[in-house]
């Protein structure tokens, strides 16, 4: 008999059984897509369409719908690309619910600063960038994979490239996250 246990912390779900918890190219999501808010709307492949420089200043600005159904298709800026050309990683873990990585990004690298949600899918298209944040958080001492993920202990300045997505208000990381509108999918790196 399997046990898998669950527990939450800042809402994100860390601690559930992995067959290779380090692999994050394999991780098992524990919710079927069906549960996923707009899930056909979020796993899509980032389209090499022109992209359109903003800040997360510009994105926390941004409004808000009241309500979205949950199978909306993406429309309006959802079907842009945007590029951050500096952001400050705040925070990074993996959702057990969908296996997607979650990263909390700011305008400025203080920890009290704003920060909207930026995240790199489950699907297969994403393994490398997945394999690539965390190997670049691991030089930086940080470990990321499905057991272990958190508020980092400072800052790191990256590069995001992405779609915009309009997410529901629902328990979606820290106080600081200022902002419904996320990109996703998206490709994190961080700056040398």
């Amino acid at each position: 008999m399997l046990v898998v246990i669950v527990f939450s912390c800042k809402g994100q779900d860390y601690g559930v059984l992995q067959p290779t918890p380090e692999d994050l190219c394999k991780c098992l999501p524990i919710e079927p897509d069906i549960a996923d808010y707009r899930h056909l709307a979020k796993h899509v492949p980032i389209p090499n369409i022109a992209v359109q420089e903003v800040t997360v200043e510009t994105i926390l600005g941004w409004a808000q719908d009241p309500l979205i159904p949950p199978d909306a298709p993406r429309t309006g800026r959802e079907l842009e690309v945007f590029h951050i050309a500096t952001g400050f990683l705040q925070n990074a873990s993996v959702n057990a619910a969908d296996c997607d990585v979650v990263m909390e990004v700011s305008q400025v690298p203080d920890k009290n600063a704003a920060r909207m949600i930026v995240e790199t899918p489950v699907d297969s298209e994403y393994c490398s960038a997945r394999q690539n944040i965390q190997g670049q958080l691991k030089q930086h001492g940080f470990r990321l994979d499905s057991q272990h993920g958190g508020e980092l202990p400072q800052a790191l300045s990256v590069d995001v490239v992405g779609m915009a997505f309009e997410d529901f208000e629902h328990d979606r990381g820290t106080a600081q996250v200022g902002t419904l509108w996320e990109l996703h999918p998206a490709i994190v790196n961080l700056h040398p």
